[in-house]
């Protein structure tokens, strides 16, 4: 039995909307002592946040040591480089909670860090400061590259569209950490305490879930509830393991 990593948008939920099936799966996994890890690009929450948040939603027995976000990712892989480094933090609550937590300082008075996630507070004056900072030294970094994230309403601009902007008025290209970079995967896979050939990715997306978790060496399970759909496997010189329209359609315990 392998255990089980899993994207949360476009997988068990789109924006505040349970996809249908999410919670017996869950509850599957529970009741079968699957080792699973839900992993998201999502930066703006916090790991307390999403089970909250799911709780809500009607899923109940997960506690915070099931969640790994892009920002706890880009926080354990900056304090890595540079420990008690400053930032100057484009992103929600969720990443400036974790890079404090990782005991950075977030100032953007000559800082060792651009970091970049998911924000609405997006615009021209942010925009201005964080390439003058980039081209003034700061390394430039994205929590992940996602362009896009699925809602209820359909879709919404996400990080990836913050680092293009940025990117173009700088001329200099983001180092990102979440998926589909594999260093993530890889964390993932270590904090569940198994090796990533032991583990399958379930996620919703070929450009980051699938070809992230291939990279690091895992099995891969594309579901079609959120960005990619059957159409879209074509255009990918590479493909999932497995495929199913959603996770109502996994049997958890037989991956």
């Amino acid at each position: 039995m392998k255990s089980i990593i899993s994207d949360m948008d476009g997988v068990i939920y789109r924006g505040s909307k349970l996809i249908d099936g999410a919670n017996s799966f869950i509850q599957k996994m529970i009741d079968g002592g699957v080792k699973f890890l839900f992993l998201t690009n999502n930066s703006e929450q916090t790991p307390r946040d999403l089970k909250q948040k799911l709780e809500k939603l009607g899923i109940k027995g997960l506690n915070e040591d099931n969640f790994i976000t892009s920002a706890m990712a880009t926080a354990m892989f900056l304090k890595q480089q540079k420990e008690n480094a400053t930032a100057y933090v484009l992103g929600g609550g969720g990443l400036i909670n974790e890079l404090y937590n990782a005991g950075f300082t977030i100032s953007q008075n000559n800082p060792d860090y651009v970091v970049v996630g998911k924000t609405s507070a997006f615009n021209f004056e942010t925009l201005k400061t964080a390439v003058n900072l980039i081209l003034g030294g700061a390394k430039f970094i994205g929590t992940n590259p996602d362009m896009v994230d699925p809602t209820e309403q359909g879709e919404e601009p996400a990080c990836g569209t913050i680092l293009a902007a940025i990117e173009a008025a700088s001329g200099k290209k983001p180092y990102i950490i979440g998926k589909p970079n594999s260093l993530m995967m890889m964390m993932a896979a270590k904090k569940l305490g198994v090796h990533p050939e032991e583990s399958v990715m379930i996620g919703d997306r070929m450009d980051t879930d699938i070809v992230g978790g291939m990279e690091a060496g895992m099995k891969t399970c594309l579901v079609l509830s959120g960005v990619s759909k059957t159409e879209d496997l074509e255009a990918f010189p590479y493909r999932p393991d497995y495929v199913f329209g959603s996770v109502a359609d996994i049997d958890p315990t037989k991956l």
